[in-house]
C-alpha cells in the first residue's frame, strides 16, 4: 500500500503585492493618520466607517484601466448570485452610504474616511494592492466654494503632517475644460467614449510616460520596455495637437493660465464653464491666503477616474528622491480627488454634487521616510527582568506599577536562565530601561534600574575605568521605582 504523500508545507512570504507591517511602521502611519484627522475635524469634517465589502453593483466600473465591472477589484460570487467586492477606494462606498442614509444626514454632509482599499492589479516597485487612504468629502454643495476648500484643507494638511511649504504644490483642473477642449477636437458625443476614456488616461501618464508617450497612446497605440502593445485612442494629427496643446496651456500666472485656456475651448460652453471655475476657486484661494506657491492652475491635472465631473486636483511633491538605480527624480503624486456630481445620481436618481479627496498614505509616508523626517525608531517597553522565576508574583507586582503610572513596560517572559539574552531582549526592543531585582534587592528593599539608551553610549566611547562606575545604573528604594524611571525616560526625551 502507497504512502500517503506528504503535504508540502506552505510557504512564509505574503501574496504578490501586499506586505506586512510592524511596530514603527503601524505607530508611524498611526501617528500620521492621526493628524490628518485633526486636520479635517478642524474644517468641520466628521468620521464616517464603512463596511471594506460593497456590491460591485455599488462599486460601479469606475477603475482606470480596465473594461469589466468586476476587473481591477478582489471581487467573488455568493451563493445567491450576487457578486461583492473588496472596495477600491472610500468614494464609491461614500455615495452607496449617503443614498442610503441622506434623510438622516445634514445637507450638506461633510465626512472624512480612513482605512485600506484594495485593487486587483498588476504589482510593482512601490505599487501594492492593499494600501492606506485618507479622504474628506463634501455632499450636497454645488458650489465651487466647496473645492476651493478642499484645495485648502489639502495643503494645511501637508504641512501638518511635515511637509513643508516649497516641498509640494496642490495643482488644480477642471474636466469641464477637457470636455470641452474634447468637443473643439471633435471627440463629443457618446459613440466617442472609448477614443475619450484612452485619452483621458494618456494624459494622467504624462509624469510618467512624458509627451512622447502621451502622444503615442492618443495616437495609434504604444509599446513599452517590455515590448507589450497598448492600443491607442486613433486620433489624427490636428486632434492630438489639440489635446497636447491643452497638456501645455499652464503659463508663469495663474490669470495667463485661464486666458490660455479660454483660448483653447472657444466654441464650446461647457469649457468656459470650466475656465470660469477655476478662476473662481483661483479667487478664492487667494483671499485665504494660498497663492501659487502652494496651489496652482495647471491644466495637465486630470485623474484618472472616471466619475469626475468638474474641479480635479493632485497634490505633487517637487523634492527629489532616488530610484531603484539610484536616478535622481520627483518623488510626485500623493493625493488627488475632485467633484464627482453624478456618482450618488446613480443611487438616487438625482444629481446630488459632491466633491472630495483622497491621501495616500502609504506613498506620504514613504515620501517623508525618504526625506529623514520619519523617525521609524520606536521606543520600546520597560523591561522588568526576572532573576528568580518564583518570584514571577514580584516582579509582576513592578510592572503592574510602572503600568499605572502610565508606563509602558513588560516582565521578561521567556527563559530567565541565561541574563545577558535578557539584556539582548531589551536592546532587540530598543527599550529605554530595564529593571534589575534579584534576592540581595528584595531582601534589602532595593531595584536596580538602568539606563539602556545611556548604558549604549557609554559602551561605544567610554573607557574601561568610566565602564566600571556604572553610572547609567542607579539603585534606589522599591516606593522610588516608578519617580526614577520617570526620571531617566524624561531624560531621554521618551516620558
Amino acid at each position: 500500500m502507497a504512502k500517503d504523500k506528504k503535504q508540502p508545507r506552505p510557504k512564509a512570504q505574503t501574496p504578490k503585492g501586499f506586505q506586512d507591517y510592524f511596530g514603527a511602521q503601524v505607530e508611524a502611519r498611526t501617528e500620521m493618520l492621526r493628524k490628518i484627522a485633526g486636520v479635517y475635524h478642524r474644517y468641520g469634517f466628521d468620521a464616517l466607517e464603512t463596511s471594506a465589502v460593497e456590491t460591485v453593483e455599488a462599486l460601479g466600473k469606475f477603475l482606470p484601466d480596465v473594461d469589466r465591472p468586476n476587473e481591477g477589484v478582489f471581487a467573488w460570487l455568493e451563493e445567491d448570485k450576487d457578486w461583492l467586492a473588496l472596495r477600491y477606494d472610500l468614494t464609491a462606498p461614500l455615495a452607496r452610504a449617503y443614498a442610503q442614509h441622506r434623510n438622516d444626514l445634514p445637507n450638506p454632509y461633510r465626512r472624512y474616511a480612513m482605512g485600506p482599499v484594495w485593487r486587483n492589479e498588476k504589482p510593482g516597485p512601490g505599487r501594492f494592492r492593499q494600501f492606506y487612504q485618507c479622504d474628506a468629502d463634501t455632499v450636497g454643495a454645488s458650489s465651487v466654494a466647496a473645492d476651493a476648500e478642499i484645495c485648502a484643507m489639502l495643503s494645511d494638511t501637508l504641512e501638518v503632517v511635515g511637509i513643508p511649504r516649497g516641498d509640494y504644490v496642490v495643482r488644480v483642473n477642471n474636466r469641464k475644460v477637457l470636455n470641452g477642449v474634447m468637443e473643439v477636437a471633435g471627440l463629443s458625443g457618446d459613440d466617442k467614449e472609448a477614443e475619450r476614456g484612452i485619452v483621458l488616461r494618456a494624459i494622467d501618464k504624462l509624469d510618467r510616460l512624458g509627451e512622447d508617450g502621451v502622444r503615442a497612446l492618443i495616437g495609434e497605440g504604444r509599446k513599452d520596455a517590455s515590448g507589450d502593445f497598448t492600443k491607442g485612442a486613433g486620433l489624427g494629427a490636428e486632434q492630438a495637437e489639440i489635446v497636447m496643446g491643452f497638456m501645455s496651456a499652464k503659463r508663469a500666472t495663474g490669470a495667463e493660465t485661464v486666458a490660455r485656456l479660454h483660448e483653447l475651448v472657444r466654441g464650446s460652453q461647457v469649457g468656459a464653464d470650466g475656465v470660469n471655475e477655476l478662476e473662481t476657486i483661483a479667487t478664492l484661494l487667494d483671499a485665504g491666503g494660498y497663492n501659487a506657491d502652494r496651489i496652482e492652475i495647471d491644466p495637465a491635472v486630470v485623474r484618472g477616474l472616471g466619475y469626475y465631473t468638474g474641479p480635479v486636483f493632485e497634490a505633487e511633491l517637487t523634492f527629489e528622491v532616488l530610484d531603484d538605480k539610484g536616478r535622481p527624480r520627483n518623488f510626485g503624486s500623493v493625493a488627488g480627488g475632485g467633484r464627482y456630481d453624478d456618482l450618488v445620481k446613480r443611487f438616487t436618481g438625482q444629481e446630488v454634487p459632491a466633491t472630495g479627496v483622497s491621501i495616500g498614505v502609504d506613498r506620504l509616508l514613504a515620501a517623508l521616510e525618504a526625506k529623514g523626517r520619519l523617525d521609524t525608531t520606536a521606543v520600546g517597553p520597560v523591561v522588568v527582568t526576572v532573576m528568580d522565576r518564583d518570584q514571577m508574583a514580584y516582579y509582576q507586582g513592578l510592572v503592574a506599577e510602572l503600568r499605572n503610572a502610565g508606563i509602558r513596560a513588560e516582565v521578561y517572559l521567556g527563559n530567565p536562565k541565561n541574563f545577558g539574552n535578557q539584556l539582548k531582549y531589551a536592546d532587540k526592543r530598543n527599550s529605554p530601561v530595564a529593571v534589575i531585582v534579584g534576592g540581595d534587592e528584595m531582601a534589602a528593599g532595593v531595584v536596580q534600574i538602568k539606563d539602556l539608551i545611556l548604558g549604549a553610549k557609554i559602551a561605544e566611547n567610554a573607557t574601561l575605568e568610566e565602564w566600571k562606575d556604572r553610572p547609567s545604573q542607579y539603585e534606589v528604594p522599591r516606593g522610588e521605582l516608578v519617580a526614577k524611571v520617570r526620571e531617566i525616560l524624561d531624560g531621554q526625551g521618551n516620558g
